[in-house]
């Protein structure tokens, strides 16, 4: 027995929920998985904010098909796909969709969409290279942090630059004295 058409229509704005919420979306071959390596692979998504659909080519090209950030989409929708809508961690998915797609052996990657362009293998693997937001936040800080200490740094050196110069007033003295006293003995 086919699917309804209120069935599908809840299928379709399940997926435009999805991608609304969505920064990348990666298109894949999943043909030759099995279950258990389907949940294996969600479970892996899931704890970084990515949500893995199988669903029907016909049913996420209806459901892209009003949105021109995910129209591009479509020239991946062939065979057998599977589709990761990544929300958070861009590229802590990505690594973690790489290490799966090299332990099974089994998968092939089709494309991938980001703000409404279509992204090959490299483009993607490229994303996943770029720093995490965590991590440039934390660049950031250590950035502002060291102004401060170049600052203390700064002015601490001033009044100790002043001392050695006033130390060095007496010795400067002695030598200017001794200097003239040997061109008087000339």
């Amino acid at each position: 027995m086919g699917r309804t058409r209120e069935n599908k229509a809840e299928i379709i704005a399940d997926l435009k929920e999805h991608l609304s919420a969505s920064q990348l979306a990666v298109v894949f071959d999943y043909q030759g998985l099995s279950v258990a390596e389907i949940t294996n692979l969600r479970d892996r998504m899931r704890p970084l904010g990515t949500v893995c659909k199988i669903t029907k080519n016909t049913l996420m090209e209806l459901a892209v098909a009003e949105d021109s950030e995910w129209k591009p989409m479509t020239e991946f929708l062939s065979g057998s796909n599977a589709f990761l809508l990544v929300q958070d961690d861009i590229g802590g998915a990505i690594r973690a969709f790489q290490a799966f797609k090299k332990e099974t052996k089994k998968t092939e990657f089709r494309g991938g969409v980001m703000q409404g362009r279509a992204l090959n293998e490299e483009q993607v693997k490229a994303i996943a290279d770029l720093p995490s937001k965590e991590e440039l936040m934390a660049q950031i800080a250590g950035a502002i942090n060291s102004i401060p200490t170049k600052i203390a740094v700064g002015v601490k050196e001033v009044p100790s630059s002043i001392a050695r110069g006033i130390n060095e007033v007496p010795s400067s003295l002695g030598r200017a004295i001794a200097a003239i006293a040997a061109k008087g003995d000339e």
